[in-house]
């Protein structure tokens, strides 16, 4: 790929009067090729599928509104006739200040066909925003687009600002959170000029290679391994000009953004907009599929929630313990509805049945005795009595026969039917259609269309079944055979070779214990070989990418990471053995010690007990206790001296006295408490005090209000002694 030819000029005043005038646009490019997605997506397009029970498109457009977006260009290309049916039919059209208008191709098959052909309509008049309408945000645009005004002033190739937020990879997996591959970036400190951009690193694996004039162009760089892509772009209306002339870019990432960074003729710039406390994420995969929707419903991504956003007389309320239920639902009294849940409207649930961190949507019927743990049923399934589903997802118009049972991550596509007591093997991708003897890649073109001629065979059939509602289900038999069971219609397709690796990796399901356990031996292999040559000086060009990441950073950003797998097992029941698996990836990936965990450890115990309900200082006492009975077994797995029980008396102070003061007053009991349960040992808790004896009055505040509970010490050590004489 050569150098980017000069963006031609096109009329577009820089004056700021003029530049106010101009309403903020945005261009949503509607459908990607999501492969894996397939094969929901052969039958409708993915902005269309539903994400806590609203469509994806919906919560783009809803912040675009918000963020101050008064006209969007939503370019449609697959299923196009679907996306533009379902917008002719909503709010978008109907609103004053807001002008949704969709531009619709069927030769486009590319992002970068999607914008050429954007530029030739000639509609962008000013910088716009250019995102997908798979991404969800609650960011304010005014700082990012006001970088990027006064970088333009000042210099007229800074022709695109990316917003990026920090997300460390996961030690095991190499991935996200939201299951994308790892990401590297060198980025300018002081300027925050991007200059270099790489997928698929691994940093476990030694060195990464680096132009060396990179280095030598550039005084200072700031390496980073632990950000994610928001997939938000603010863009001045070069970059469709570029595009236009420049034919081979067709990826936004590995062709025009690499493209632009390797050029050293033309001069353009892209920079970056870190955002902190805001929300931003990207749907690229089933395991990102269920992370966001996890957020929605922790309300991470408010005003974006549930009982905020809602369509027609589908109302849904929050109680207790994020549960959302619609109002118009039918409920077994003997029902038990969990914990991060949403039941949609007309929905109707059997005797016994158990529902915990699930997504049900309307107009289900959903039988008696049936276990549904951590899966997303879509609109107008019916689950008979006896069925059990854990972390799958089950589309529209599914019919799960008596006793059937998905094993953890199966997909349901529409219409699919499961035979009685048939059992779908995990990860397992069920359809009406056959499986299409060619299959794509995802590293092929972004876009593909699904309303022109090209349509596969399958696809046609599909169609067929889903257009006339006057065909009957034995009448729809005669176009699929089944593999589902006794009175099941569809098709198992198979991983293909190579695949199995990514089945798990991107699904729904929890990674599979086993999987961890091989994975974490893995990387402690990989770390040992790593720190033997640690003191060998890397090759010219040649930088390690943790290099410049700030110790005292990194114990912050552990702690958050052992948080949120801490809260992650709490919500989704995962087993301690697991859990400590996970920790102790992460502490082998911030290089930290058996303390660094258990503090953490004890002091996301301790804000999951205060954040459980309370109304008094006995009943957050009781909550404490509910906690440590819990979970003692994790805390424990890191403390195997004393030394660390003293680190974790410490960590209580300081907690104490920061983040958690509501349990100030209750510091001596809570340390009786961990004494009850041997956590931490007399020994410890006196080596503590003797350490603050000559402190500060300040520091010696919980010493002080332990005064009774360590004399008690005392003296049973006294009493102890002279009952061995």
């Amino acid at each position: 790929m050569g150098a980017p030819k000069k963006a031609p000029a096109r009329a577009v005043s820089d004056d700021p009067e003029d530049l106010a005038s101009v309403p903020l646009q945005a261009v949503l490019l509607a459908d990607s090729f999501a492969t894996r997605f397939r094969p929901i997506t052969l039958e409708r397009p993915k902005v269309l599928l539903p994400l806590v029970n609203l469509p994806m498109i919906e919560y783009t457009l809803a912040w675009l509104e918000s963020a101050g977006v008064e006209e969007v260009f939503l370019f449609c290309c697959a299923h196009a006739k679907q996306v533009i049916s379902y917008l002719e039919n909503s709010q978008w059209y109907a609103q004053p200040k807001f002008k949704v208008t969709t531009i619709e191709s069927h030769n486009s098959v590319s992002a970068g066909d999607a914008l050429r052909l954007i530029y030739e309509r000639n509609v962008i008049h000013g910088d716009f925003v250019l995102i997908s309408g798979d991404t969800l945000s609650n960011m304010s645009l005014m700082r990012a687009l006001q970088e990027h005004k006064e970088r333009k002033k000042k210099d007229s190739n800074a022709v695109m600002t990316m917003v990026i937020q920090r997300s460390k990879p996961s030690p095991i997996t190499q991935q996200s959170r939201l299951g994308t591959d790892g990401l590297f970036m060198a980025i300018d400190p002081t300027t925050k000029q991007l200059l270099y951009y790489e997928e698929n690193t691994n940093h476990l694996k030694g060195t990464l290679s680096i132009d060396k004039m990179l280095l030598v162009d550039n005084s200072s760089i700031t390496l980073r391994n632990d950000i994610q892509d928001c997939y938000i772009d603010i863009c001045s209306p070069e970059v469709l000009s570029l595009f236009t002339d420049n034919f081979d870019y067709q990826h936004l990432r590995r062709h025009f953004v690499k493209g632009l960074l390797v050029d050293d003729i033309m001069g353009y710039k892209i920079f970056t907009h870190e955002i902190h406390s805001s929300y931003a994420a990207r749907v690229d995969n089933y395991r990102g599929y269920d992370t966001i929707s996890k957020d929605i419903i922790q309300r991470w991504t408010y005003p974006l929630v549930p009982d905020v956003l809602s369509l027609g007389n589908s109302a849904t309320n929050l109680e207790r313990q994020g549960m959302y239920r619609a109002f118009e639902i039918g409920q077994s009294r003997s029902a038990q509805i969990g914990p991060h849940t949403v039941i949609g409207t007309n929905t109707t649930i059997g005797s016994n049945t158990k529902i915990t961190n699930s997504v049900v949507g309307k107009n289900c019927a959903i039988g008696s005795n049936v276990l549904i743990e951590g899966s997303y049923v879509w609109d107008n399934v019916t689950i008979e009595d006896g069925c059990e589903l854990r972390h799958a997802i089950v589309c529209d118009g599914v019919i799960m026969k008596s006793g059937s049972v998905l094993k953890p991550g199966v997909v349901l596509s529409f219409k699919v039917v499961i035979g009685q007591n048939f059992v779908v093997p995990p990860y397992s991708k069920v359809s009406l259609l056959k499986q299409p003897t060619k299959q794509d890649s995802d590293e092929e073109l972004e876009y593909a269309d699904n309303d022109s001629d090209t349509l596969d065979p399958a696809t046609r059939t599909m169609d067929k079944l889903n257009g006339d509602s006057s065909l009957e289900f034995s009448e729809m038999q005669d176009h699929v055979s089944s593999e589902l069971g006794y009175g099941g219609a569809g098709y198992i397709w198979s991983i293909c070779e190579g695949s199995h690796e990514e089945e798990w990796r991107h699904s729904v399901a929890p990674i599979p214990p086993e999987k961890v356990a091989e994975i974490t031996q893995v990387i402690e292999d990989d770390l040992e070989l790593v720190s033997q040559d640690s003191n060998a000086p890397a090759s010219s060009g040649e930088l390690k990418p943790d290099t410049q990441i700030n110790a005292e950073d990194d114990a912050v950003y552990f702690e958050k990471e052992v948080e949120a797998t801490f809260l992650r097992a709490v919500n989704e029941n995962v087993e301690v053995d697991h859990v400590i698996l996970e920790v102790n990836s992460l502490r082998l990936s911030y290089n930290m010690q058996a303390a660094d965990c258990a503090g953490a450890i004890f002091h996301s115990m301790m804000k999951l007990a205060l954040d459980a309900t309370h109304s008094s200082q006995n009943e957050l006492l009781r909550n404490v206790h509910e906690t440590v009975n819990t979970w003692q077994k994790l805390l424990k797995s890191y403390l195997p001296g004393k030394d660390e029980e003293i680190e974790v008396i410490l960590k209580f102070e300081e907690i104490c006295l920061e983040s958690v003061r509501e349990l100030s007053p209750l510091f001596t009991q809570i340390l009786h408490l961990l004494y009850e349960k041997d956590i931490i040992t007399e020994e410890a808790i006196e080596d503590w005090e003797s350490e603050k004896k000559d402190a500060d009055e300040a520091d010696r505040v919980f010493v002080k209000q332990a005064e009774i509970f360590l004399k008690w010490l005392r003296e049973a050590e006294e009493d102890d002694e002279e009952d061995d004489e």
